[in-house]
């Protein structure tokens, strides 16, 4: 670690700029100043200091697949959360993210806690408790966090949080010895136990893992993790993520019934999750599942057993460089979770489907090309696209007519995942 003002000094002097346009597709030199000024502001500038980042994550296949033990597509995206971390030889962690108030944990009570379910405090308690059973010793410490994470864009601004607080742990006191998929399972932990969300773990490896990486959850304690070359620009599209503008009101109930509803289906078969479960067997059980638990859990089901199936031939097709049947299995995916895992409109919404009008305006703008589908968890929040590139200006304008200007973000997929900056 190195102190303050010889961190300052080495930004101003440029030199970690080649590191950020390599490794983060964007030159963060100017954000870690600022977070930096603003941490000297509240925090002591005595001591030596550590520089983090946590990228958000984009879903490009397995729509709702991970947390039946599934296969996920997915990347880590130049957007993110840094921070400025720094001991403080007391037994608190302070963590002040900007436009919010200052978390303050004791090291003293690290139990979960119901009242803060759905508070930053509880995913920072938690992950310090898990560091904690590793046997590490953590110390209180302060911070200063900053984030361009686009709030409920389906970027996942919360698996970032969850591993930039993973890797402060393990660059204050864990001589970065935790790798990031631990990382990202520790996160999970603290999102599933002490935030109250049940989530499964794409977002976070995605975050934590960094680039484009195929995950199989079959083993979710040994996922197996491929990189995948997935250069969009290469092959002549853009990534756009656009915000719907749809409510964001409490979506957990939505959330928590998908994965509540595959499960009743795999336990059916006497098993623990949907992949357990084979496609032919499900077929010829469904008269039996409909009466039991309904139609949409059985639509559910089909969507998770096909879904599966796809990433793994999405994964194929970027590895064979046949973008054409990428692009024809992204829109099968999307057509999918709006038909069958049925994530894009709130159930018994009539007034507001901002993320199924967003859709139909996708697919009148591209007119057959690219592709498009909900993305990330659903019902409000965002749409993805891959849109090639000669269309792309045209196609930003038209659609930002009816989201609002700067609501359709173009981005690129980040190399680098979760990371100690040195």
């Amino acid at each position: 670690m190195k102190n303050l003002e010889r961190v300052e000094a080495e930004l101003v002097d440029g030199k970690y700029d080649e590191y950020f346009n390599l490794s983060f597709r964007s030159n963060s030199r100017d954000r870690f100043l600022e977070l930096i000024k603003k941490y000297k502001e509240i925090f002591s500038a005595n001591g030596d200091v550590i520089l983090v980042s946590a990228p958000g994550r984009t879903e490009i296949g397995g729509n709702h697949t991970d947390h039946q033990h599934g296969c996920v597509l997915a990347g880590s995206v130049n957007l993110d959360v840094i921070a400025v971390a720094a001991e403080n030889n007391e037994n608190v962690i302070r963590i002040k993210s900007e436009g919010y108030p200052i978390d303050e944990i004791s090291l003293e009570n690290l139990e979960p806690n119901e009242k803060e379910y759905g508070c930053s405090s509880a995913i920072i308690r938690g992950m310090v408790a898990k560091f904690k059973q590793l046997g590490y010793e953590i110390k209180g410490f302060n911070a200063y966090t900053s984030s361009n994470v686009l709030k409920g864009s389906g970027l996942s601004s919360s698996a970032a949080f969850e591993v930039l607080v993973g890797n402060i742990l393990n660059g204050l006191f864990a001589k970065e010895q935790v790798s990031a998929v631990e990382i990202a399972k520790l996160g999970q932990y603290a999102e599933n136990v002490y935030f109250g969300k049940p989530c499964g773990l794409m977002d976070q490896m995605a975050s934590s893992v960094g680039g484009a990486v195929f995950i199989d959850f079959k083993n979710p304690d040994e996922p197996i993790i491929k990189k995948i070359d997935f250069d969009l620009e290469k092959e002549g599209y853009a990534l756009c993520i656009i915000d719907t503008g749809a409510d964001h009101a409490d979506l957990t109930d939505e959330y928590a019934a998908i994965p509540k509803e595959m499960k009743a289906v795999a336990e059916y078969f006497k098993k623990d999750v949907l992949r357990e479960v084979g496609k032919t067997d499900f077929l010829a059980k469904i008269p039996e599942i409909r009466k039991l638990y309904g139609d949409r859990a059985v639509l559910r089901a089909y969507h998770f057993l096909r879904e599966n199936e796809r990433a793994q031939k999405e994964a194929e097709a970027l590895e064979k460089q046949d973008f054409k049947e990428f692009l024809k299995l992204v829109k099968q995916s999307g057509y999918s979770s709006y038909m069958y895992l049925q994530n894009v409109n709130v159930t018994g919404s009539v007034a507001e489907q901002a993320v199924g009008v967003v859709l139909a305006l996708c697919e009148e703008f591209l007119d057959g090309k690219g592709a498009y589908r909900v993305h990330g968890g659903g019902f409000a929040g965002t749409v993805q696209a891959f849109v090639p590139l000669d269309m792309l200006d045209d196609f930003k304008e038209n659609i930002e007519k009816t989201v609002g200007i700067g609501n359709c973000h173009v981005l690129s997929i980040r190399p680098t995942g979760g990371t100690v900056i040195r």
